[in-house]
């Protein structure tokens, strides 16, 4: 499948439409490792504030591991401050970062509190099933980082109860 894939990463985007630029990072992703051919280009890509550059940042972690991690969390980061609607690629990819990269992440907590309050969080077609799953993605990765994740008895996350 990775022949297929990488002229995708193409300057012209191959033979792939502008939209399907997510998939093919996403398609990427999932391969993982054994898709260590396309990290060059995946670097090119990941870059900016957009939404391929969020899926191609996601992308080069599952190819590339902690290696990746510092230029994942530059394109991460400053894309979800940005637009809390790339949240659905941004948790999961932090989630999958793990307290490995804990140090490197410190820095999204402020994002991981404030990120509840947020209007538009889900994007525009959110469920309240995706947005409960983005919510315990929120609390696995407060907790990763170290953060007090216990309840109140309003049910609030400590984590969250400081933002």
């Amino acid at each position: 499948m990775l022949p297929l894939l990488l002229p995708g990463l193409d300057e012209d985007g191959g033979p792939f439409r502008a939209h399907d630029l997510d998939d093919v990072a996403d398609l990427l992703g999932a391969i993982g490792p054994a898709a260590a051919a396309a990290l060059p280009r995946l670097r090119e890509h990941a870059v900016g504030l957009g939404w391929t550059a969020v899926h191609y940042a996601a992308a080069l972690w599952a190819v590339g591991g902690e290696g990746e991690a510092p230029a994942v969390l530059d394109v991460l980061l400053p894309a979800w401050e940005a637009n809390v609607r790339t949240d659905r690629v941004v948790l999961p990819c932090l989630e999958r970062m793990g307290p490995a990269v804990a140090p490197a992440a410190r820095s999204a907590v402020p994002l991981l509190r404030a990120w509840p309050a947020r209007p538009g969080r889900g994007g525009l077609f959110s469920r309240i099933d995706r947005d409960e799953e983005l919510r315990r993605v929120c609390r696995a990765v407060l907790a990763g980082l170290g953060e007090d994740t216990a309840p109140d008895a309003s049910g609030t996350p400590a984590a969250w109860r400081a933002a």
